[in-house]
């Protein structure tokens, strides 16, 4: 009979580990999520911001989709190493805010629910793509980079 030791111990996990922590304590990925965060609840709040709370479909979609966007971006914070994949949920809630005006049944698409959802979905769709790309960076092998650079020269 065979026993396997746990993956917790497993040397590329922790050298993962480390490159995602690294990511993570960046002054530019801390305010990549400070921002997303901010975002994030003001697309809940915008329909009472902005005024368009009398549209209740979308009032209500702008409630979810922030609140959803905060959970995205907030987990990535505390567990960045299992939850980097959700950017890409960031970066879908994002395009959805921006059409979400033209999409939902009824006459949503006034001058204030436009603006405010597609500048409040760009920014969220920019934030989202952003941590997306660290998260990219950070799972590059450097080794195998390296190795790559000298076999081309």
């Amino acid at each position: 009979m065979t026993t396997h030791s746990s993956i917790e111990t497993h040397p590329d996990l922790a050298e993962m580990r480390t490159r995602f922590e690294r990511v993570t304590s960046t002054p530019a990925a801390q305010a990549v999520e400070a921002l997303a965060l901010i975002t994030g609840l003001y697309l809940a709040a915008s329909p009472w911001i902005a005024g368009f709370s009398v549209l209740t479909p979308l009032a209500v979609n702008n409630l979810i989709t922030g609140l959803a966007f905060c959970l995205c971006m907030g987990g990535l914070g505390s567990a960045y190493e299992r939850t980097h994949a959700m950017a890409w949920t960031a970066v879908v809630l994002g395009a959805w805010t921006i059409v979400a005006p033209w999409v939902i049944a009824g006459e949503m698409d006034t001058t204030r629910t436009v603006v405010n959802n597609v500048i409040t979905g760009a920014m969220a769709l920019c934030l989202g793509l952003a941590m997306a790309a660290m998260a990219n960076r950070s799972t590059k092998n450097p080794a195998r980079d390296s190795r790559m650079r000298a076999s081309r020269i």
